[in-house]
């Protein structure tokens, strides 16, 4: 059975030109980037250590996470 997770990321263009990635199914997690790919890379990162706290802790992990089945469907942004 898979331990992966699904969460929804919000992206926000900031007006100093980079972008921050947040959470509302993982709180504390927030992450800076150059480009919507680093915030999004960098969010994966800070994901997994929050999940890897909550499970280490023996903390329950919050209920809007989604574990990942067999199937997934997600949104990706492709520049051009």
């Amino acid at each position: 059975m898979s331990n992966e997770y699904t969460v929804h990321l919000k992206i926000e263009h900031l007006p100093e030109g980079e972008y921050l990635a947040t959470c509302d199914d993982l709180p504390g997690l927030v992450a800076q980037g150059r480009t919507v790919s680093e915030a999004i890379e960098i969010a994966q990162d800070v994901a997994r250590k929050l999940i890897e706290s909550y499970i280490e802790h023996e903390d329950k992990l919050p209920g809007t996470l989604k574990k990942i089945a067999d199937e997934v469907e997600l949104d990706v942004a492709i520049g051009a």
